[in-house]
Formats: C-alpha cells, sequence, structure tokens
C-alpha cells in the first residue's frame, strides 16, 4: 500500500511507519514538529525513517487548509493514517486554541480532502478520554460518550462525529481508535512512563494523582501499532462506511502496582508525592476489546512488566534530549 502518515514523528506514528516500511509499503510521512514537547526527540524518531527505502518526510501544518489539499491531491494514497494531534488532558486546560488548530480545523481539512482524493480507508487516533467518567467498567463502544471532561476529550468525539457525517455522505470508509495508555520506548515524555522514570533516575519525587487510588489499561505499543495496522487494512463496509475500536489490554492496572513494576525494572526506588485529583482526569479506564478482536483477530495483551522491561532496555540505550 502506499500510505499517508500524519504525525509521523509522534510516538505512535513512528512506530506504525516504521513497521510498514519494514513490510514494503511506501509512507509518505508529514508532521508539523510542534514544540509542544522536544522538537529534538521528535527528530530523533524521524532519524530512524529516514533513508529507509519506501519512506518520504514531509513538514507540513494540516491546520492549513491549502498544504493538506495538496497532500492529498499528489500523493495518490491507498491509506490515511491519522495520528497528527494536540494531545494531553491537563494541558487543555490552559492551551484550548491549540486544540482547535490541531484537533478540529486540522481534522476538518483532511476529512475534506479525503472527499476529493478518497482513500480505500481512513483511520484516525480517538482516546479512551471519550469515556468521561463513566463508571461502567470495562468501557464499550456502545456506551454513551456525551460528557467529556477536558476539551481534548471533547475535540476526540467530535472527531469521531465528523468522521461519521463524511462516511454518511460522502461513503468515506473511516475507523476511529480509541487508544488506551499507550507506552513503550520513543514515548512522550509529557506521560507517565518517561516522567516517572526519568525523576526516578534522577532521584526527584513522583506525582500520583488521587492520593494514588488510580487504574490504568496500559497498552504496549507494539500491540497498539498491530492493531493499528490490522484496522487499516480492513475498511468498513457499513452504511455509513463508519465505526469505532477500543485499543487497550484489557487489563487495569492499581496506580501504586505501577510504580512499583517501574521500580523492579530501573532497579530505583520512587519518591512518592500523593495529590489530589486534578480536573479533566478519571480514576480509572478499562477497555473492552472484543469488538477489535473479532473485526481483526487481535487484541493486545503485553504484560505491563514485561512491556516496562523492553521500555527501561531502550531508556538505558538511548541518550535522550533534557
Amino acid at each position: 500500500m502506499r500510505v499517508l502518515v500524519t504525525g509521523c514523528a509522534g510516538f505512535l506514528g513512528m512506530h506504525c511507519a516504521q513497521r510498514l516500511v519494514a513490510r514494503g509499503d511506501e509512507v509518505l510521512g508529514v508532521d508539523n514538529l510542534s514544540p509542544y514537547y522536544s522538537v529534538e526527540l521528535k527528530r530523533m524518531r524521524l532519524a530512524t525513517l529516514e533513508g529507509r527505502p519506501g519512506f518520504r518526510f514531509v513538514q507540513a501544518d494540516l491546520a492549513q487548509s491549502r498544504a493538506c489539499e495538496s497532500l492529498l491531491e499528489s500523493a495518490h494514497v491507498d491509506a490515511v493514517l491519522h495520528l497528527a494531534a494536540q494531545p494531553g488532558v491537563r494541558y487543555s486546560i490552559d492551551h484550548p486554541g491549540s486544540y482547535v488548530q490541531s484537533n478540529l480545523v486540522a481534522f476538518g481539512n483532511l476529512l475534506d480532502a479525503c472527499r476529493r482524493h478518497p482513500p480505500r480507508h481512513l483511520v484516525y487516533a480517538s482516546s479512551s478520554s471519550v469515556y468521561g467518567s463513566n463508571a461502567k467498567l470495562p468501557w464499550s463502544e456502545d456506551d454513551n460518550v456525551d460528557h467529556p471532561l477536558s476539551l481534548y476529550a471533547a475535540t476526540k468525539k467530535a472527531n469521531e462525529l465528523m468522521a461519521h457525517a463524511y462516511s454518511h455522505v460522502h461513503g468515506l470508509p473511516s475507523t476511529g481508535l480509541r487508544y488506551f495508555t499507550v507506552y513503550g520506548p520513543w514515548g512522550r515524555p509529557d506521560m507517565s512512563p518517561m516522567l516517572f522514570a526519568r525523576a526516578m533516575i534522577e532521584g526527584r519525587p513522583i506525582r500520583l494523582f488521587n492520593h494514588g487510588d488510580m487504574r490504568r489499561d496500559f497498552t504496549y505499543v507494539d500491540d497498539a501499532v498491530e492493531a493499528t495496522l490490522r484496522v487499516l487494512e480492513l475498511p468498513p463496509d457499513g452504511r455509513p462506511p463508519w465505526r469505532v475500536f477500543n485499543v487497550g489490554n484489557r487489563q487495569p492496572v492499581a496506580l501504586l502496582d505501577y510504580v512499583a513494576a517501574l521500580e523492579r525494572v530501573l532497579g530505583k526506588a520512587a519518591q512518592r508525592e500523593l495529590l489530589p485529583m486534578q480536573p479533566g482526569d478519571v480514576p480509572a479506564t478499562w477497555a473492552d476489546t472484543r469488538a477489535l478482536e473479532a473485526a481483526t483477530g487481535f487484541a493486545p495483551s503485553t504484560p505491563l512488566e514485561a512491556g516496562l522491561e523492553r521500555f527501561a532496555a531502550w531508556l538505558r540505550s538511548t541518550d535522550l534530549p533534557a
């Protein structure tokens, strides 16, 4: 296939692009290299892709409609994997404009470009945050998601609705993937695996919200990639051709058990700072992945400690920017 991968300098985007080119697909990678976190880290990720046969990189901002249109017009892609976004629940509280531009305007531009230059399938990143404070666990794709707790979550819910409209009106085959806490090598520095690991190595305290009384469905990155690429090859054929899937590990882990696992793989003790719940956060996440498994024959299952061991080995071997 010829695949457009947006956000290819991001965590999941880099891993998906690597897997695609390794199996012989052509990848046009796009990223705006936003300074939300270290651009140097993003360039390091890109360096793992550049020079590989079948990979080409374009720096572009999809919030610029003409840039987005020209990409689809010239690329003649078979599929679009849209992983570019402004991430982060907490950051959205104080920086709403970034989410409007990156998650709403850019996605609207992409949908309209896909309408005029239709791929066989558009797969895009949604988020487990769309479930809000839903107390029914595990979370299923059939659950109501009308009450997001952050602007970030609201933009991801909006993406699903926007894609549904284009699927209904224009027949654009689209699938949204609700990712649950993806972690692993090359992870984002604002997420807990990297935040906690670097603090522990440097002897700084880690911050545990809700006084540590949290549970998360941690999904190892290789599993998230496998699920994503299997979905990419299976466009929906319903009317409209639209669907969403959870991508999670189905094994929620208590936050304190997660910290203990990090301590074991790093060989470092954590200094704990217990704090109240933060605005926009939820006490627990847990993915029901039966729909994903029924459609693709696969569901994530890597045990947390096995994934953290691989993450720790990568961290020890990589000279990361400060």
